[in-house]
């Protein structure tokens, strides 16, 4: 399609020259290294007799980050700034140890707004636009982020958060809404309910999915159900929220506000940096971030990265949809196996829908198994659901490289999740 710097949200900055960019970054980084090692205790001990890096390329000699870290210094140990100057916190949801703190200054809020402004732009929303907002607000950033970059675009933002589908399907039907944000899986519990009632949305052309994992197969089937134009968004609360990445309509790749967030891949096991187009883990530094900066954020996601100035006009990185987490990771007897990869090969099956879960148990014997359970679509023409099943079995054993069961279960089988992000790994296995 055709593209005008109308339709970039800050070319000033989303356009600069690699050189540039790449000069600004390395300004910011000296800042933020400097400004770290005199404002925050744990950053001052870690940093002792390491200096603010002369390139970009002298990146790798400061120390990583991790989940752990913030955990560890819950609440606000990591705070760059006095508790005096915080606007806002946000916090992860804390199921696996203490919730991981977001803290924000007024500065930090005006740069969320902005690079979630930036998102929705690149995803096909213009000033003017009515954007419903249907990820969660509170604690979780999703909604709140959402409802400020519309503020920032000059977009109408329509707070609905996440759940009551009735009344989200409503304000799609009634108001000449635009655009929807909020996870793919809820996307497509809309879009189910939609196609069951036979109605049709107003306006509806784009949604903006993130917060949860997702693939390319799904982005298919939403955007037929929905028919609407699927990106993807990305954010972690530990860098800012949502808004640290986004696919344009060109669907080449999550571009990076790289003037605010720097961005390495390195090998998940060794910490070492890897080229560019080489898939490993995502590792975030922020540059302008005032409450909480983070240096060299581990971020578990697997992905690569391309520098290439995008048909968009966009001449930021992008990083590739993530073929997991290195948390995500099941181990089943020996072999590595990414819930992803499941997914991909389940949604090239015309006759089977997103709607699936992973069980994985250990037996008595020691070997463990596991079971794909699977939805078949309303409108399947299975004529033999045995020999259909033993086909997708097949198929997954073959990509994944290890054996398996799976269940073909009728449509509305599988529970449908409205708030917060769908569950799909079932791991029963116990450690004696």
């Amino acid at each position: 399609m055709a593209y005008s710097l109308g339709m970039i949200f800050q070319p000033e900055y989303e356009t600069l020259e690699r050189h540039a960019l790449e000069a600004l970054q390395l300004e910011r980084l000296q800042a933020q290294v400097e400004r770290l090692r005199h404002a925050n205790a744990i950053y001052r001990e870690r940093m002792a007799g390491v200096s603010a890096p002369r390139s970009l390329d002298a990146l790798a000699e400061l120390p990583f980050s991790t989940k752990a870290d913030m955990r560890d210094a819950y609440p606000l140990g990591l705070l760059a700034v006095g508790e005096d100057q915080l606007a806002r916190i946000h916090a992860s949801s804390g199921t696996t140890g203490n919730p991981t703190i977001g803290a924000y200054t007024k500065g930090d809020l005006r740069i969320f707004g902005d690079v979630v402004a930036r998102c929705l732009a690149a995803g096909g929303i213009a000033p003017g636009d009515m954007f419903q907002v249907a990820w969660g607000y509170g604690l979780f950033t999703g909604g709140l982020g959402g409802h400020g970059g519309c503020e920032a675009l000059g977009a109408c933002a329509i707070p609905a958060s996440s759940g009551n589908t009735a009344r989200q399907i409503q304000l799609l039907c009634d108001l000449p809404v635009v655009g929807i944000g909020c996870t793919p899986s809820y996307a497509l519990v809309v879009a189910e309910r939609i196609r069951a009632e036979q109605r049709t949305t107003k306006a509806l052309r784009y949604a903006i999915c993130g917060a949860e994992a997702w693939t390319r197969e799904m982005r298919g089937e939403l955007e037929e159900l929905l028919g609407v134009t699927a990106t993807n968004i990305y954010g972690l609360t530990e860098i800012i929220g949502p808004g640290v990445a986004q696919e344009c309509l060109e669907k080449q790749g999550m571009h990076v506000q790289e003037d605010h967030f720097l961005i390495e891949i390195i090998d998940p096991d060794t910490g070492t940096p890897l080229a560019d187009g080489e898939r490993g883990e995502l590792v975030i530094t922020t540059l302008t971030r005032e409450a909480m900066p983070v240096l060299r954020y581990r971020t578990r996601d697997l992905t690569s990265m391309v520098r290439e100035k995008c048909a968009c006009g966009r001449t930021t990185a992008r990083i590739d949809w993530f073929t997991g987490r290195v948390d995500d990771m099941l181990v089943i007897r020996g072999v590595n196996v990414f819930p992803s990869a499941i997914e991909e090969v389940l949604l090239r099956f015309s006759e089977l829908s997103p709607n699936y879960r992973i069980f994985v148990d250990r037996p008595p014997n020691g070997l463990d198994v596991m079971l794909v359970e699977v939805e078949h679509r309303p409108d399947a023409a299975i004529d033999d659901l045995d020999a259909f099943t033993r086909r997708v079995t097949a198929r997954l054993a073959e990509t994944l490289l290890v054996s398996l069961d799976t269940r073909v279960v009728p449509p509305g089988t599988i529970e449908r999740i409205e708030a917060g992000k769908a569950k799909r790994v079932y791991d029963r296995r116990t450690t004696a």
